[in-house]
């Protein structure tokens, strides 16, 4: 038996009047879901608890099997993970974002007015953290590039009582003034000043400038959140008898796959957008098929980030790419090695209207060869909702799934 989820994150939504009354997935054109879904079991899963932030931490480590109330120790170790940081116990480690920041003169004053820096490429982005850390980096701090506007600060000897630092995604066009971290607790003014002292040396650096030149946001400020200290996740095939790859953009997901043993498969060209290499992925999954991986966890960011952009037309477009570019290929290939199971699934709702992720109860599948079900005409929130399942604790999924 092998076995696909495809993760499409942040795909779930809520009814869009553009879309007719419908949300993405239900305007989508997705025949290869719809195929599948009328012979699965559907329904409704939680993947964020009540009192957990609905982050795609949370969410994907919920629907990877792995409780988040036992695993979960803070975003950015998981991404720390990826980046290859050895972590000490004591280290605290942080999302670095590059943002775009308005220019008022006064830092609290400033709104932040794009949380990826008009999504600045790995390119222009390691540029300007090298900097940052040649300016700011200390025997305390260290700053560590990842991945386009998503990187790393490692504190040595940190503290994670911070007050709850806000992620910026969260706060896209809004005053910066009652989500700086020195507002949120005393503990964070190191922090604070370091964010304040960025943007002195961002907003005139030669990228910044050549942006701007060309139409685009300066990355003119990092942004410090997801707080968290050393992760230390079961191994995955330990934890279910699978040979487990992970293929995605994002390092959350590559940290995600490191720590629990998986093989993390790199792909040329994939970006976390609507822009990344769809083909490339469904083609490294299919071949970790046949090198003899039982199970693959394919993510795919795009549905969040157009999400987060409130990009109607875009997340549409991205969740019907996924179904005939990723999907249909992979499950095609399947058929021809054999009994597969399938899971499709967002990890959290980002919905179009709100710019963020909810705790909202998601839409999931699970397709077996072998155990064909009553499903549903097609694949939705709306079907997903009528078809009378729910399960409240989004991690005991996987272990169905996984039939372990």
């Amino acid at each position: 038996m092998k076995y696909l989820v495809v993760l499409c994150d942040g795909m779930a939504d809520y009814s869009i009047d553009e879309l007719g009354g419908k949300t993405p997935l239900e305007y989508a054109n997705v025949p290869n879901m719809d195929a599948l879904v009328k012979t699965a079991k559907i329904g409704l899963v939680k993947t964020v608890q009540d009192g957990m932030k609905p982050g795609s931490d949370v969410a994907n480590l919920s629907v990877l099997g792995y409780d988040p109330m036992i695993y979960y120790t803070g975003r950015s170790p998981l991404e720390a993970g990826s980046i290859g940081i050895d972590m000490k116990k004591t280290d605290v480690a942080l999302r670095c974002n590059l943002v775009t920041v308005s220019d008022e003169a006064a830092y609290e004053d400033k709104t932040l007015v794009d949380y990826c820096a008009d999504d600045i490429s790995t390119e222009d982005a390691r540029v300007l953290i090298e900097y940052i850390e040649d300016k700011l980096g200390c025997k305390e701090f260290h700053f560590y590039t990842g991945v386009a506007y998503r990187h790393c600060l490692i504190w040595d000897k940190g503290t994670t009582e911070l007050g709850g630092l806000t992620p910026p995604h969260d706060i896209t066009g809004r005053p910066v003034r009652d989500y700086l971290p020195n507002k949120l607790s005393k503990n964070a003014e190191k922090l604070q000043e370091l964010m304040e002292k960025s943007y002195e040396l961002l907003k005139d650096h030669p990228i910044n400038q050549a942006r701007i030149q060309n139409g685009l946001k300066p990355a003119n400020s990092i942004w410090l959140w997801g707080e968290g200290v050393r992760a230390e996740l079961d191994d995955f095939k330990e934890k279910y008898g699978l040979k487990a790859s992970m293929i995605s953009a994002v390092d959350l997901l590559k940290g995600i796959g490191k720590f629990s043993g998986m093989n993390v498969v790199e792909v040329d060209g994939v970006t976390g957008y609507i822009d990344t290499n769809f083909e490339g992925k469904a083609q490294a999954a299919i071949k970790e098929f046949e090198n003899g991986q039982d199970f693959v966890y394919i993510h795919i960011e795009a549905p969040d980030e157009c999400g987060h952009r409130a990009e109607v037309k875009n997340k549409v477009r991205a969740i019907e790419i996924i179904d005939e570019k990723i999907l249909g290929p992979v499950t095609e290939a399947l058929r021809n090695m054999g009994d597969f199971k399938v899971m499709v699934t967002p990890d959290h709702a980002t919905p179009l209207s709100l710019k963020t992720h909810t705790n909202d109860p998601i839409p999931f599948f699970i397709y077996d060869s072998t155990k064909p079900q009553k499903g549903a005409d097609r694949f939705d929130e709306k079907t997903a909702k009528e078809s009378g399942l729910y399960i409240d604790a989004g991690f005991t999924v996987m272990k169905d799934f996984a039939d372990a």
